[in-house]
């Protein structure tokens, strides 16, 4: 799903040119996020931009797309840019929106970027590194750089795919969020909620588990956060399948995360009713 929603959001050269040998997670990502935005570019490695190139160049070139020139951008909060940034500003905006496209600079992008630029440790930096040919190596760099780009693209479908599903959800969750209490909300199938739910006023959410049975959580204060409006009961929390009906009086109820996030019951009404009860003790 990902390249077609995608293509024809933005308006990309079918040509593309970075540079050759030694590649990292900047022009790697650069290279999957231009792959999706247009599946039919065609991307050139070298070591010099032909006078005549027309296409997009980045990572090389000192243009608009590149970042090893003395008066480089750099981001408000001191975070230079590099190619992927600076082709991420460019055309996130008009794909995921704004909002989306700020969050993801600042969760994702920019450690790529700064790690990019000051070498700084980076786990996916590291991880996009080791597709290089070693040392002894008869391997093509062009053919390692694709294998790496295919990995990046992945990662950012998965990405993308996953902030789609949560736009498609957001009128299921909307409208379970209307017709329940405004403390524990009921939602009919497994979607993703937090974007939502985080700072409504409701503190727990019940939902069909995709292990079976009904699975209650606790909503984060804010977005990101361990910190919990409504946490289950500390009594109930890691203890064994065989014990929580008779520690809990929920006859079903099955599992409760040792940190107490979440908990699980073998029918919705033991799910609601344990959120229940993780209400009343947050009272007491």
């Amino acid at each position: 799903m990902g390249e077609k929603w995608f293509a024809g959001k933005v308006s990309v050269p079918d040509e593309g040119f970075t540079h050759g040998g030694k590649f990292h997670a900047d022009d790697v990502f650069a290279t999957a996020f231009l792959r999706l935005l247009n599946p039919d570019i065609k991307i050139t490695r070298g070591f010099e931009v032909p006078p005549s190139f027309s296409g997009v160049v980045y990572d090389i070139g000192r243009g608009r797309f590149d970042h090893h020139q003395e008066d480089r951008e750099i981001r408000s909060n001191g975070c230079p840019y590099a190619a992927f940034g600076l082709l991420w500003r460019e055309y996130a905006p008009d794909c995921v929106g704004e909002e989306e496209a700020k969050r993801f600079d600042e969760s994702f992008v920019q450690s790529l970027d700064e790690s990019d630029n000051t070498g700084c440790p980076n786990v996916l930096a590291d991880v996009i590194d080791e597709f290089n040919p070693v040392w002894d190596s008869e391997e093509s760099y062009d053919e390692c750089f694709q294998r790496a780009v295919d990995f990046g693209k992945q990662i950012l479908q998965n990405h993308f795919e996953s902030i789609a599903g949560i736009k498609r959800a957001e009128s299921l969750v909307r409208q379970a969020m209307q017709e329940c209490d405004g403390k524990i909300l009921v939602l009919p199938a497994y979607v993703p909620w937090k974007n939502i739910v985080v700072g409504s006023g409701y503190q727990l959410v019940v939902y069909p588990s995709n292990r079976g049975g009904y699975s209650v959580q606790g909503v984060p204060v804010q977005p990101g956060s361990n910190e919990l409006v409504c946490a289950l009961p500390e009594e109930w929390r890691g203890k064994d399948a065989s014990e929580l009906p008779e520690i809990s009086g929920i006859a079903t109820l099955r599992f409760c995360h040792a940190s107490g996030f979440m908990a699980a019951a073998e029918t919705k009404e033991d799910a609601i009713l344990a959120g229940k009860k993780a209400l009343k003790a947050s009272l007491q």
